[in-house]
This record gives structure tokens, sequence and C-alpha cells, in this order.
């Protein structure tokens, strides 16, 4: 049986597949610091919820990665957390 590894190595072999996934990639990212962030402050997603004053269900979609927050949102979120979200604009690498 494979594991979502293998999984995953043989999608991105494809390279039509690893150019749609890297074009999700900030939406991931963000999903991402969101669920750390929320770990590290040992919270539940209903938690965040409350304290947003919002459901559970808002929360697991900001989670999902599907649609990139509102700056605002996200503010909301990290304060929720007891955390601060921080904005910066890095430069890409030069590809030729």
């Amino acid at each position: 049986m494979k594991n979502l590894k293998d999984i995953r190595h043989e999608l991105l072999a494809d390279p039509e597949v690893q150019s749609e996934y890297r074009k999700q990639a900030p939406e991931f990212d963000m999903a991402h610091e969101l669920i750390a962030a929320r770990a590290r402050a040992g919270l539940t997603q209903s938690d965040v919820a409350d304290r947003m004053g919002t459901t559970q269900s808002v929360i697991a979609r900001l989670e999902g990665g599907k649609q990139a927050p509102s700056l605002r949102t996200v503010q909301r979120y990290a304060r929720a957390v007891g955390a601060r979200a921080v904005m910066r604009i890095e430069t890409l690498p030069v590809t030729t």
C-alpha cells in the first residue's frame, strides 16, 4: 500500500501537476502558518473561533488553504492565538 508521500512524489513527477502545485504554494504556506500558530498557542479551532467571534467551520476553511484570507482576517486570527501577523515582500530568484 502506498503512503501519501509516495503518491505525492508520483503526482509531482508530472510537469503539469508540478506547475499547478507550485501555483498553490502561497495558499498552502498561509494555511501551514495559521495551523502552526494555533498549535503553538495550544488552541483548538473552536477556541480560535470563539476568540474571533465566528464559527469553527470558518476557521477550518481558513486553515484549509484553498483560498488566501484577507490581511485583516489574518491579523484577527493572529490576535486570537496571541500572536502578531507580519507581512513581507521577498525578491524572487531571477530565472532565464
